[in-house]
């Protein structure tokens, strides 16, 4: 594979980026939420921070699978007084973190455009929560997801992404979302018992492209359908079909003059 296909080793510069999210999976108000921070990507044989995950430490890498650990993160959510869960305890960031298992089920031919892949990613997390003064174990979360990716639809390194992802949890999470204590019971908002099980359905949507050699662009969007979860009877289930949305722009400022494949 010639250099115009590799990646620089390592690249750093700022990441800006906004997002409309649900304030949990069924929730019936979205937040926004907004942030500007530096970026660091790294495409070592082993250790990979960035790009398609924050952090990934490679264990087993073939043509068609590969074992990697990876995290993921969600944002806080404030109990509001006009929200479903006012008066209830705010919901803090969460982050997840595990192993995952990536088949790939098809690639096209690699060409400079066009190329073309399917992958089925098996995922399971430990799910913490924490208000950056002390942390919480909140359960785990298993999730299967089928992914397909088109590299150079509208210029050579531009991608789309459209993922199709159901999500298990135990209980122990689906109580942090979706479990009312006698203490918060009210006439409109009465005592649940959350149970663990299914969580919903997500489809998701990205595209990146390349705004200037230095710039890159990405949106996002993603359609969840709630319908049938394991605590649809919740008081604070309230929507069955949830929507996201995002936008950001990656500058960056500095790269390596090392290549990686």
């Amino acid at each position: 594979m010639g250099e115009h296909n590799k990646k620089p080793l390592w690249e750093a510069g700022v990441i800006s980026a906004a997002f409309n999210t649900p304030e949990y999976p069924g929730a019936r108000d979205n937040h926004n939420n907004a942030f500007a921070a530096p970026f660091f990507i790294y495409r070592g044989e082993i250790v990979r921070v960035g790009e398609n995950s924050v952090v990934r430490a490679v264990a087993v890498e073939k043509d068609w699978l590969e074992i990697d650990l990876s995290l993921d993160a969600a944002f806080s959510a404030d109990s509001e007084d006009d929200s479903i869960r006012a008066g209830m305890p705010d919901l803090d960031f969460v982050f997840e973190v595990g192993p995952q298992i990536k088949f790939k089920l098809y690639e096209s031919a690699k060409q400079h455009t066009g190329m073309q892949q399917v992958q089925f990613r098996v995922q399971t997390r430990a799910v913490f929560s924490t208000d950056f003064s002390s942390i919480t174990h909140r359960g785990y979360v298993f999730n299967p997801e089928l992914s397909y990716q088109y590299v150079g639809a509208f210029q050579e390194k531009d991608r789309f992404r459209f993922n199709i992802s159901p999500v298990w949890a135990t209980e122990k999470l689906h109580d942090y979302f979706y479990q009312v204590d006698s203490q918060y019971a009210t006439e409109q908002r009465p005592e649940y018992d959350a149970s663990g099980g299914y969580l919903g359905l997500e489809f998701s949507a990205g595209y990146m492209f390349n705004a200037s050699p230095s710039v890159r662009v990405f949106v996002s969007a993603a359609y969840s359908l709630l319908n049938h979860a394991a605590n649809e009877n919740s008081p604070l289930l309230v929507e069955n079909n949830t929507y996201a949305f995002g936008a950001g722009v990656i500058w960056r400022i500095r790269k390596s003059e090392q290549y990686q494949n």
